[in-house]
């Protein structure tokens, strides 16, 4: 028998979703609000959420992270009368186990239960949890989290990755991460620039080059793919890879095997791919600037790592971390900073990553000279105009709408409030308070009818 929780504001639907979560031989927690629902995974432990999106004090999608952080790490399955691909994208990408549009039916739910239950169980009786080597990645957030798991499933694998985010996000580390877990982990691991390979030369980068191949090839010289044979090969920007050099690299992709510029024979490399991009490569795709095939090859394994502004609850960690690395470096004695400092930084949005964040301390600690303590006057100006025209611009948008005003769906469920009462008054009046006979003509089980009156403050006539 699995625990579940069903989060949804409407009282109906939570109600019948509930009967068939019982039917199924299941205990079942009914709550209404996220607070409600976040309070009773804080306080019970459940294996499986059924999560509404459209809820009276927030988006159900947001809830997610603060679900799986819960010690008992629950299984979430989305529930929407109001389904979006884009919805459905966020929901999945955030860990969902599975997204299903109202109206709800046994059939819909009982499939994805049944199989969360038994994923759950496995995931029990699964080895000792892996310690990751992982140098250069900061953060406890649970986005990170997420993304830590992944590079453990990509570690005990030899199936190729491809690593995506923006600028700054740190792909590179998370290649190494990869590797430095892995049974490869003492063989090579060889980055190839694909923005900065010269096309006239590119096949001699990567296959190599016997002497005399071409002018100018006075000596043999082995390519970048033999030289990551036992290893890793990671392709830095794949998304820039020469198109004309794309097939070749697909067939080394497939059979681990390349013929070097001038060579007779061809030789072999056995050696795992690792790609990184900040690029739409399936927008490329229709653009006709990647091939398809080589992407399907690379994406294996996909991690997409989020922006600095998607995990704030990072930012301070990462200050004290890279602070006591630039200083260490530079032979410093290793500055504090204020409450004030580290509050700045994690109130800017962070266009360019940790990178722009490292940038930030290594010009704030230059600053600072011989000083102990960070302040944010030792900032650099553009992030300190760029934080204090933010917060002008927030104040002035906060006082453009003085009247305050329900929301639709505010207005809608006050609607619902007040009639819902009046029907069980009008109801309780009917039937003299007998219990029986209002559950007969409502249709309501008599627990639930206990508690709508509770909830409304009805008197029962003796």
């Amino acid at each position: 028998m699995g625990k579940v929780l069903i989060i949804d504001d409407n009282q109906f639907n939570a109600e019948v979703l509930s009967d068939m979560v019982v039917s199924l031989g299941h205990e079942v927690t009914c709550t209404y609000t996220a607070e409600e629902g976040l309070q009773a995974a804080r306080s019970q432990s459940f294996d499986v959420v059924f999560l509404d999106v459209q809820l009276p004090d927030g988006n159900g999608l947001m809830l997610l992270p603060s679900i799986h952080a819960m010690p008992s790490a629950p299984e979430v399955i989305i529930i929407t009368g109001f389904g979006s691909p884009d919805g459905a994208e966020l929901a999945i990408k955030n860990g969902a186990w599975d997204f299903i549009e109202k109206p709800l039916e046994r059939k819909l739910i009982e499939l994805p239960l049944v199989r969360a239950l038994q994923y759950r169980e496995t995931k029990k009786q699964i080895r000792t949890p892996l310690v990751l080597k992982r140098e250069g990645i900061i953060g406890s957030s649970s986005i990170m989290g997420t993304c830590l798991d992944l590079i453990a499933q990509a570690a005990a694998s030899d199936a190729n990755v491809l690593i995506t985010g923006e600028t700054g996000t740190g792909k590179e580390v998370f290649a190494q991460a990869i590797h430095n877990n892995s049974i490869k982990s003492d063989m090579p691991f060889v980055t190839v620039d694909c923005a900065s390979l010269p096309p006239t030369i590119i096949e001699s980068i990567l296959f190599g080059h016997e002497k005399g191949a071409f002018t100018g090839a006075d000596r043999i010289q082995e390519g970048l793919i033999k030289q990551a044979d036992g290893g890793t090969l990671f392709l830095d920007e794949v998304g820039d890879l020469p198109f004309a050099a794309q097939k070749a690299f697909l067939r080394v992709l497939q059979e681990h095997c390349f013929r070097p510029l001038g060579a007779k024979r061809e030789v072999r490399s056995e050696f795992r791919v690792i790609a990184a991009t900040n690029r739409y490569l399936d927008k490329m795709i229709g653009e006709g600037k990647i091939r398809e095939d080589l992407l399907f090859r690379l994406r294996a394994i996909t991690i997409e790592l989020p922006p600095l502004r998607e995990r704030p609850g990072d930012v301070k960690e990462l200050i004290g971390y890279y602070v006591n690395k630039i200083c260490m470096r530079q032979g410093r004695e290793v500055k504090g900073f204020s409450p004030e400092f580290s509050d700045a930084l994690c109130a800017y949005d962070w266009p360019g990553n940790i990178r722009e964040l490292i940038n930030a301390l290594e010009s704030a600690l230059a600053a600072a000279l011989d000083e102990t303590m960070l302040y944010p006057k030792h900032l650099p100006t553009q992030l300190r105009v760029s934080l204090i025209r933010g917060a002008v611009s927030k104040k002035k948008d906060s006082t453009k709408f003085s009247v305050k005003m329900d929301t639709l769906k505010e207005r809608r469920d006050a609607v619902f409030v007040r009639e819902e009462k009046q029907y069980l008054q009008e109801l309780v009046a009917l039937t003299g308070g007998s219990i029986r006979e209002a559950c007969a003509i409502s249709g309501l089980g008599r627990a639930r009818l206990y508690q709508l009156i509770k909830k409304h403050g009805i008197a029962i006539p003796d």
